[in-house]
C-alpha cells in the first residue's frame, strides 16, 4: 500500500541530527530491566511458601522483590550504559536467586503453570508497617477487581532513558533554544504516542506467548482458543496472549481514557482515575469491619493500577506518588512493559530485543508525533490486542487513521526508519550491534514462522509437548544452567548477600517506628 504512517518530517530531522557531528549522540542512554517469574514448586504449580528470606525484605530491597503474589519474584537491575553489562548483571541475580530456592523453579514463561483457581494464588506480604500494609491492600484489591489470576501472569520491563548529549542535539535540530526539563518531558510524550502507534511491532517480534494452561480460563467459555492438546489452548496465529484481551488488555479498563498529549492531561486524567468512585468496586467495601479488602472504590486505587504499553516514570521521594513525582521534576525515563518472559532465553529477555527497543525508543522520540484523540488512541489500542491476538495471521491488516494498514508493510516501513536510530548508536563500534540486531528482527517480518511464538508452537509440536509440559522441562533446564553456570563474581554474590540483610533491617526499624492508624496514612498519601 502506498499510505505512509510516519510523519516525512522524520527524515529532515535525522538529517539535521546527523549533520550536527555529534554522531554518537545516542550513544550512553541508560537501561535497566524488571523481570518477573513465579516460584513453583516441584510438582509444577505455584509455589505457597513465603518468599525466601535469604533473599531479603521484597518490601525494601532494591534488587530483589515480589510483585502481586508471594511467589511472584521481581528481579530489578540498576541502570547500565551498555546492554552487555545489564545482561551481565541480571544472570549474577539469577545465580544468587537460584542459591536460596531449594527445591522450587522459577516459571520461565508469562503465563503462568497449573492454576487451581485464585485460592491457588497467594497474595504478596509486606510486613506490618504501613507502607507494608498499603502494599498488600492494594493487591488485595487488585484480586477483588480483576482476578488473582490474571496477576499471575509475569513479563519483562525495559527502562530506558536517553543520554545528555541527545537533547541538546535535538533541540538544535528543531530549533528549540530550551532544552531544559519541559523539552524533556514534551519529547518523552511524543515517544509515548508514538508508541502507541506502532508498539505493536514489539508484540509481534518479541511476542512468546501464543499458548496457555487450560487451567488459565477455567470456568471461562469465551475464551476464542482452540484445543492444542496436552491441557493446552492457543490461537493459531497469537504472537502474545499477555498483552491480549486475555491478559492485560481485557475490558476491565476499557471506560478509562488517560491522554499522553501532555505531563499535564496524563496527570490530570489519572487523578480523575484515583479520585473517581466506581459503582462495580464500591460493592466490594472499602474497609469493613477494620479488614481492609481496597485502598479506595475509585476506578483506579492508584496510578500503577493502570495497565499501559509504556508509562513516562521519575524515580519518587519516599512516599511520594508516581503523579506527585511527574508534577514536580517530569519525566526522566519511560518504562516499556510490551516484553513477554522468553522460554527462549535463560533470563527472559536478550540483548537483541534491548537494543531493538533503545533504537526504537529513538525513533518515536524523534519522529514527529501528533495529538491523538480519545478515538484514535482506541484505533491504536486494538492494534496493539488484534497483533497480540492474530499477529501471524496472513494478510492481517491494522487500522491507521481509519485506514487499513497491512501489517507487514507498516512494519518494513518502521524497521527502515530505525536504520538510521541503529547507525547512530553503532557510531564507532565495527561490530555494528545495533544494526545486526535489526536485521534480526527483519527476518521475522519476511518470515513469520521464525518469529518466537512460532516457534514456541513448532516446538510444542515436534517434542509433543503441552504449553505446560515445555515450560516446565525449560525451567528445569535453566535451574540447572543457573547453578551448573561457573562460580559467579564472588564480590558481586557477596553485594547481593548484603543487601538482602540490610533490607530485612530496615524493614525491622520501619516496623518498629511509632504507626499512625492506617485510615490516616491512606489519607495522608492520598492528599495533594
Amino acid at each position: 500500500m502506498a499510505q505512509v504512517r510516519i510523519d516525512r518530517r522524520y527524515e529532515k530531522l535525522l538529517a539535521g541530527m546527523v549533520n550536527s557531528g555529534e554522531r554518537g549522540m545516542l550513544i550512553g542512554g541508560l537501561k535497566g530491566v524488571e523481570k518477573e517469574s513465579l516460584r513453583v514448586s516441584p510438582d509444577g504449580r505455584v509455589s505457597q511458601r513465603p518468599h525466601p528470606r535469604a533473599l531479603g525484605s521484597p518490601l525494601t530491597h532494591e534488587h530483589v522483590t515480589t510483585d502481586y503474589s508471594e511467589a511472584l519474584i521481581e528481579l530489578v537491575t540498576p541502570t547500565f550504559t551498555t546492554t552487555w553489562e545489564l545482561l551481565e548483571y541480571l544472570t549474577a541475580l539469577h545465580q544468587f536467586v537460584y542459591r536460596h530456592l531449594d527445591d522450587e523453579l522459577l516459571w520461565c514463561t508469562s503465563m503462568p503453570c497449573r492454576l487451581a483457581g485464585d485460592a491457588s494464588i497467594p497474595i504478596a506480604e509486606f510486613g506490618t508497617s504501613n507502607v507494608g500494609r498499603m502494599k498488600h491492600v492494594y493487591r488485595r484489591g487488585l484480586g477483588l477487581r480483576y482476578g488473582r489470576v490474571m496477576q499471575a501472569i509475569s513479563g519483562v520491563h525495559f527502562n530506558y532513558s536517553f543520554p545528555a548529549q541527545f537533547w541538546d542535539v535535538l533541540g538544535h535540530a528543531l530549533g528549540r533554544h530550551d532544552v531544559g526539563q519541559d523539552f524533556m518531558s514534551e519529547t518523552y510524550f511524543g515517544l509515548l504516542r508514538n508508541y502507541r502507534r506502532h508498539g505493536w511491532i514489539v508484540h509481534y517480534l518479541f511476542g512468546v506467548s501464543p499458548a496457555v494452561c487450560r487451567s488459565f480460563v477455567a470456568g471461562h467459555d469465551d475464551h476464542g482458543l482452540e484445543d492444542f492438546g496436552h491441557g493446552t489452548l492457543y490461537a493459531p496465529h497469537a504472537t502474545s496472549l499477555r498483552m491480549s484481551d486475555l491478559g492485560y488488555r481485557n475490558n476491565s479498563q476499557a471506560e478509562l481514557s488517560i491522554s499522553v498529549n501532555s505531563l499535564e492531561e496524563y496527570v490530570r486524567d489519572l487523578n480523575i482515575a484515583i479520585t473517581t468512585p466506581s459503582p462495580a468496586y464500591q460493592r466490594f467495601g472499602v474497609e469493613v469491619d477494620g479488614d481492609w479488602r481496597q485502598l479506595n472504590a475509585n476506578l483506579l486505587q492508584i496510578e500503577n493500577e493502570y495497565y499501559a504499553f509504556i508509562r513516562p516514570k521519575r524515580v519518587a521521594r519516599s512516599g511520594e506518588r508516581p503523579n506527585k513525582a511527574l508534577r514536580r521534576a517530569g519525566v526522566q525515563y519511560v518504562e516499556m512493559r510490551s516484553l513477554d518472559v522468553s522460554a527462549l532465553d535463560p533470563v527472559g529477555v536478550n540483548q537483541n530485543k534491548m537494543r531493538f527497543l533503545e533504537a526504537f525508543a529513538a525513533f518515536c522520540a524523534v519522529a514527529p508525533s501528533a495529538p491523538l484523540d480519545s478515538s484514535a488512541q482506541r484505533e491504536l489500542d486494538r492494534n496493539h490486542v488484534t497483533v497480540a491476538r492474530r499477529g501471524r495471521e496472513p494478510g492481517l491488516a491494522l487500522s491507521f487513521d481509519g485506514r487499513p494498514a497491512d501489517l507487514h508493510d507498516w512494519a518494513r516501513e518502521i524497521l527502515d526508519a530505525m536504520q538510521a536510530t541503529c547507525e547512530m548508536l553503532d557510531h564507532g563500534d565495527p561490530s555494528k550491534p545495533y544494526s545486526a540486531a535489526l536485521a534480526v528482527q527483519a527476518q521475522k517480518v519476511a518470515d513469520p514462522a521464525v518469529t518466537p511464538s512460532a516457534r514456541l508452537l513448532n516446538e510444542m509440536r515436534e517434542t509433543g509437548e503441552g504449553f505446560y509440559d515445555l515450560a516446565y522441562r525449560m525451567a528445569n533446564t535453566y535451574k540447572s544452567y543457573f547453578t551448573d553456570l561457573h562460580e559467579p563474581n564472588a564480590a558481586r554474590i557477596a553485594e547481593f548477600s548484603a543487601e538482602a540483610q540490610a533490607s530485612l533491617e530496615a524493614q525491622a526499624r520501619l516496623e518498629a517506628a511509632p504507626q499512625q492508624p492506617f485510615g490516616e496514612y491512606l489519607a495522608d498519601y492520598f492528599r495533594d
